[in-house]
């Protein structure tokens, strides 16, 4: 699983997440094709796992896969039924705020496994809580 090795503060604040469009990080710069976000959310480290898991096994080693979102965020939560005070809850989880344009994953295989890669991609959008879309690169 995907997170972070060190931090000089573990939990953060929750922050506000603006309705803004992405401009760093909506281009493609490794591979071929790539998963798109059209709508603003957040991404688990569960949910790259599965969307990876979805993709990488039909290329069987013949693409390689470039993961670009990179859950750096602590979500805490305290234990049912625990009285309130003492502090803040444990991290529970790690996860990465999406904005729309934004390239989550880029992927690059052999020109024999386009198709089976294109017939995929169905599954692996159905994989994230937000809608997206697939781009590729203009030839």
């Amino acid at each position: 699983m995907i997170q972070p090795i060190s931090r000089y503060f573990r939990k953060n604040n929750r922050s506000r997440f603006c309705n803004t469009y992405e401009n760093k990080s909506c281009y493609l710069c490794f591979g071929k094709f790539a998963i798109q976000a059209i709508e603003k959310g957040t991404l688990t480290v569960e949910q790259i796992e599965a969307v990876r898991r979805t993709i990488s096994s039909p290329i069987k080693r013949k693409g390689k896969i470039w993961i670009r979102a990179y859950p750096d965020s602590p979500h805490t939560s305290k234990p049912q039924q625990t009285r309130r005070g003492k502090g803040k809850g444990n991290v529970d989880y790690w996860f990465c705020h999406i904005k729309p344009g934004r390239i989550i994953f880029e992927i690059d295989v052999s020109f024999r496994k386009i198709a089976v890669l294109k017939s995929t991609f169905p599954y692996a959008l159905m994989k994230l809580p937000f809608k997206a879309q697939i781009i590729t690169r203009n030839f």
